[in-house]
């Protein structure tokens, strides 16, 4: 089994310790870290958070709306193409039958 990788990230203020499989995972970790410290400083400036619980919970919110929208989004997507396909299929039918 690989060995793991030992990091520590920093996020509003606090350091945890994680561990990660490869440097993919880590430098995908340091992304999300940094990408969750700017949105907790852009909270605690353009709102009156007083609890950094708070600010993390929005930041949570945040996140997870956007990966629930994007899924949103491509079943959409992919239920207008599946309607396209359907359409293209009787056509080719219909053309192949006269």
């Amino acid at each position: 089994m690989a060995e793991s990788l030992k990091i520590k990230v920093t996020i509003a203020g606090r350091v945890y310790p994680l561990r990660v499989k490869n440097e993919n995972e880590e430098e995908g970790m340091r992304k999300a870290a940094n990408k969750i410290n700017d949105l907790v400083t852009k909270f605690e400036q353009n709102y009156a958070v007083s609890d950094k619980q708070d600010v993390l919970a929005m930041c949570a919110l945040q996140f997870a709306s956007l990966i629930e929208i994007n899924a949103i989004n491509k079943e959409e997507d992919l239920n207008k193409a599946i309607e396209k396909m359907n359409k293209l299929n009787v056509l080719i039918d219909e053309h192949l039958n006269k």
